[in-house]
This record gives C-alpha cells, structure tokens and sequence, in this order.
C-alpha cells in the first residue's frame, strides 16, 4: 500500500485521519503560503494544493505516496477569519460571529504520486455555524483562555466555546479540521486501485 502523509501540523487532523482508519504519516514543510484569491472556499483549496505539492517535494524520486493537504477558514460577511495573531484579534473575531451565522470551509488536495508522475485532486467543504449572542463578559472570558490563538476564526467547535454554538449545517469534521466522511470516500477509492 502507497504510504499516506497528512501535510499539516494540526492536531486536530490527526486525530481526525485517526478515525479515518489509513494508517498515515506526518510530515509538514515550511514553504510560503500564497493567497491570489478572495473566495474562503477557494482559499482553502489553494492552500491545500500548496501544502500537499510542497511535502510531495520531500518524498524521493521512486516512492509512491498518498499525500492530503488541507487548510481551514472561517468566514463571515464575505470576510476571511484567519488564526488571531493576538487579544485583539481573537476579540474581533469573536466579536464578528457571535449573534450570526458564519461559514466554515475547509479544502484538502489529495495528491498521488507514483510511477505514472504526481496527480491531484482538491476540493473544498463548506459548514455553515450558528452562534449565539455573547455579553461582553463572555467574549473577555473567552479570549483570555489559550483556545483561540491557534483555530481560524479564534475558536474550537470542540472545545470551551461549545457552548455558544446553536447549531450547525453540514459536517461537524469539517469545523474540527477536515471533512472526514468526504475524504474517507476519496481515499478508499485510492487505497483500493493500489
């Protein structure tokens, strides 16, 4: 079976290609990221393409490999949410999806390499989130924990701030990190014609 890389640090997408059920390997690279678009969904694909194509560099000539590359963002009113550098931006982050809905979109590239040369596929996935109205209060509380400073959009679905979440549309998984029915049914297909 061609050995299968996940390009990203995340330990959230560990875990979730953990209940994937591939075995697979972790291996990150420090290339630049390039954004030329203003589409969230479009973003995440072309981050993804770049975090897969720039592992795949890593792999040696001869060596077959599955490698998925994936990257997340949040956003709300056509406005990208990244990871909040500081208080400031966790605040404003928060302060921009509490009370509304917003859009969660997470794009993976699944790049093969082989015999045949490097082939790719990327898509993305949207998951509209629900968040209820927060006091002031909450948001400080919030923003003073360590949870948003390393998630798009300054928050874990999974974690403490749960609790102002009414509601989702779409993949749980896909918030955490990475579609993971989605990419489960891709991989199989791959795993399957080795």
């Amino acid at each position: 079976m061609r050995r299968i890389i996940l390009a990203s640090q995340s330990p959230r997408r560990r875990e979730l290609m953990e209940l994937i059920g591939f075995p697979f390997q972790v291996m990150t690279s420090d290339a630049e990221e390039i954004i030329t678009s203003c589409d969230p969904a479009a973003v995440t694909e072309e981050l993804s393409w770049q975090k897969a194509h720039a592992a795949a560099a890593d792999i040696p000539d001869g060596e077959e490999a599955v490698v998925i590359g994936a990257d997340t963002v949040v956003s709300v009113g056509g406005r990208i949410l990244g990871k909040p550098k500081d208080t400031e931006e966790a605040r404003s982050a928060i302060c921009a999806i509490q009370g509304r809905d917003h859009m969660v979109y997470t794009g993976v590239t699944i790049l093969v390499k082989d015999s045949g040369g490097i082939r790719a596929e990327t898509f993305s996935e949207g998951t509209k989130v629900i968040t209820a109205p927060m006091s002031g209060e909450e948001i400080e509380k919030y923003i003073a924990t360590e949870e948003p400073y390393d998630k798009a959009g300054a928050y874990g679905i999974q974690g403490s701030f749960a609790r102002f979440i009414r509601g989702i549309e779409g993949d749980y998984y896909n918030v955490m990190g990475l579609p993971v029915h989605r990419l489960y049914e891709r991989l199989k297909k791959i795993v399957d014609n080795v």
